[in-house]
């Protein structure tokens, strides 16, 4: 049993002592820096691992002022205006914040910026640019038509550092500007730089990249809010230079539109358009590139590099098939959920992974009134579902230390966090789960969006979302082999469905998650063929949806289910009795979301949950195979059963279900055949008891105190 380290912790120059209590307390083997704190030289010398945490495009404004055409840059479009007169004007800058974002007017702005006539959907030539008052003035305008300018912008405020200077209220602090690491002369200079630092910092084990070259796009508006946010999106990965040569590979020209798609910045939930999976492809490509540059200066020095999961990570893509070349030995990432967990633990081609757990050490969370215990406890227990199946190697967590340690209880709490993960770790690292089935995730990104599928930022909760990311965060905690993927694949090689015991697709409509456009005539014959022959098929919320042909889910009658968008009103529809069935056996109190209204049943189809004639949950044979269709599935350990039933429903595979299984859905187990170990785990705040199913069928009755977890010989 491990009874030591696996656990990094936070420090600054103030809290020294405290440093050293805590790392004997959690019994930590690392210590660790972060944006807005320092490691004291008087724990330099200290026999315990050192990371140091390294930004290759900021902290460095002198280099940043005297090179002002290498500052990073974004995509960024304006507002919609109505033209009224033959001239327009269009303010670009109007709802963005001007400390933030600067146009780029140093190289040709009529190259690398696009007006667009949006009711026409026509690019717009005739235009000039009034620098002095930022605005754009449309000659020969149709009257009553819309407008856009999309347009280059440098980053002069670092979107991390502002919303870390915001929120720790940093009156005194200098904005911090990026600088573009991709062009040669800055190139030149960070890599040298970097050298530098490793031959310095002796004391150093670890670099934590804080990350490498392009943030995820994050845009604040006037009054210095958050504007818009994607997790995974590419917009701030842009200038003049990477664009040439993207244009040089593809052999087309480039259009701003291919990234500001109408103004949707070609979110993760877009469907990809072929220009955007050739930009993503490309950078992905020269961002690993230049990042193994990086990493092979921190072997050269014998330092391991870690990169975490967030900010400046875009392009390097842990899912992609880039990602190894790099070379890193660890990767980082903020746990906020199962998902999010797996999401780090799932990375491939490194020797470690770090799960940095919440809450963050900050004065959001750490201030009088405040509850960081209640958001720790949270934190955890929800992520353990998912470390049972796909452990990280490590946990740590980041922040001022001295905010934390005004909480006893948060410190008391994380104490027993610590020892809980050691003895999980023990008994779980390097060993196989057992799995009872192969579940499939279809949608437009595949792999590439393995456990990041409908996620806006990180693990923030939207009210459009919830509905769909609680399939997600059930399957994280699973004992299924849970794969990612893409209707390319499904479209040029059908036979990636054969060892698929139930497929998913998930998402409102015409989304990437949903699939929208992406439903041809091929991927739609390939899935009632997979159904037909004894698949099995499950839909949630909007699922195949792109009205054409006279219906709405091209899979109408795989689902035995579609949605009533008012052109078959005058068509009577009979089908509304409700029925008993295996699915709901343990169904006590629904919750179906943010419901999906007018949904109806074919006939044939059975209803097992409706209400005010609208489909909440119905289930339907199609040749061999079986379909279930649900409306919506927030997270709930009640709903997570819902979905385990409904999915080994439409497996065939019922009688298989009492196998390492607990009658009660608020307690999981978990099996590793390699060390003949199971246990059963309390996922509640609660005393619950069980009976427990073993994979032979026998049984046994468990009680377990609040949120514990009990370890048993096979």
């Amino acid at each position: 049993m491990i009874k030591q380290g696996r656990v990094t912790v936070p420090t600054d120059i103030d809290v020294i002592d405290d440093t050293i209590d805590i790392i004997h307390r959690w019994k930590a083997d690392a210590i660790r820096d972060c944006d807005g704190t320092d490691m004291p030289e008087e724990l330099r010398s200290m026999d315990i691992k050192q990371y140091a945490t390294y930004y290759t495009t900021r902290k460095d404004n002198a280099w940043a002022k005297a090179n002002p055409e290498e500052i990073q840059q974004m995509y960024l479009m304006s507002d919609f205006v109505t033209a009224k007169e033959t001239e327009c004007k269009i303010q670009i800058m109007k709802h963005f914040y001007k400390d933030q974002l600067k146009p780029n007017t140093i190289d040709d702005i009529h190259r690398w910026w696009e007006v667009i006539d949006r009711t026409t959907d026509t690019v717009v030539t005739n235009w000039d640019y009034d620098e002095e008052n930022r605005e754009v003035i449309i000659h020969d305008a149709i009257p009553y038509h819309a407008y856009t300018v999309s347009f280059l912008a440098f980053v002069i405020w670092d979107p991390v550092h502002m919303y870390n200077s915001l929120t720790n209220d940093w009156q005194d602090e200098e904005h911090q500007m990026t600088f573009d690491v991709r062009q040669p002369k800055t190139q030149k200079y960070v890599l040298e730089k970097f050298r530098k630092f490793c031959q310095e910092r002796d004391d150093v084990n670890v670099v934590r990249f804080t990350t490498f070259f392009h943030q995820f796009t994050l845009q604040f508006d006037e009054q210095a809010r958050e504007k818009y946010v994607d997790w995974f999106g590419y917009s701030a990965s842009v200038s003049p230079y990477i664009l040439k040569q993207f244009e040089e590979e593809v052999g087309y020209k480039f259009r701003p539109e291919y990234i500001i798609n109408k103004g949707f910045n070609n979110s993760t939930f877009c469907v990809p358009t072929k220009e955007y999976r050739d930009f993503m492809d490309f950078q992905q490509r020269e961002v690993c590139k230049l990042a193994k540059k990086f990493v092979d200066i921190c072997h050269e020095y014998g330092k391991e590099a870690m990169m975490f999961l967030g900010d400046h990570w875009i392009g390097t893509e842990p899912f992609g098939k880039y990602f190894e070349s790099i070379g890193l030995d660890a990767v980082v990432g903020s746990v906020g959920s199962g998902t999010t967990l797996r999401l780090i633990s799932d990375i491939k081609g490194v020797k470690y992974t770090e799960g940095r757990f919440l809450p963050y050490f900050f004065p959001d969370t750490f201030h009088e009134g405040g509850d960081p215990l209640k958001e720790a406890k949270i934190n955890w227990v929800t992520a353990r579902r998912a470390i049972l199946r796909s452990p990280v190697d490590r946990i740590g967590y980041g922040g001022y230390l001295k905010l934390a340690l005004k909480f006893p209880e948060f410190i008391d709490y994380i104490e027993k966090v610590c020892d809980e993960f050691r003895e999980l770790y023990s008994h779980v690292n390097q060993q196989e789960p057992y799995t009872l089935m192969k579940v499939g995730v279809l949608n437009s990104w595949g792999e590439l969006r393995r456990w990041g599928t409908h996620l806006v930022h990180h693990a923030i909760w939207y009210k459009q979302i919830y509905s769909f990311t609680g399939v997600m965060e059930a399957l994280s905690g699973y004992p299924f082999d849970v794969r990612f993927i893409s209707f390319d694949e499904v479209r040029n090689d059908p036979s990636v469905l054969n060892d698929i015991d139930v497929l998913l697709n998930v998402g409102a409509a015409y989304t990437s998650f949903s699939g929208g456009e992406e439903f041809d005539e091929t991927v739609i014959a390939v899935l009632r063929k997979y159904v037909d022959n004894g698949g099995g098929f499950i839909g949630v919320g909007e699922p195949t949806a792109c009205a054409k042909n006279g219906k709405f889910f091209t899979l109408y009658d795989v689902l035995g289910v579609d949605k009533e968008l008012g052109f078959t009103m005058h068509t009577d529809k009979y089908n509304w009795d409700t029925h008993e069935h295996f699915i709901t056996e343990q169904l006590e109190h629904e919750d179906w979301g943010e419901c999906v209204n007018n949904v109806y049943a074919l006939p044939g189809t059975r209803i097992l949950k409706e209400k005010d004639l609208h489909v909440n949950l119905a289930v339907n044979e199609y040749g061999k195979g079986r379909s279930v269709y649900i409306n919506g599935l927030p997270f709930s350990f009640e709903n997570t059963r819902l979905l385990y039933r409904a999915i080994f429903f439409a497996a065939h595979k019922e009688n298989d279900m009492k196998k390492w299984y607990s009658d009660n859905y608020n307690l999981d187990v978990n099996v590793y055949p390699s060390t003949n170990s199971f246990c059963v785990v309390n996922n509640t705040y609660e005393p619950q008891k069980s009976t427990i199913y073993k994979g032979d069928g026998s049984n046994f009755e468990v009680e377990l105190d609040a949120c514990a977890i009990q370890w048993f010989d096979i």
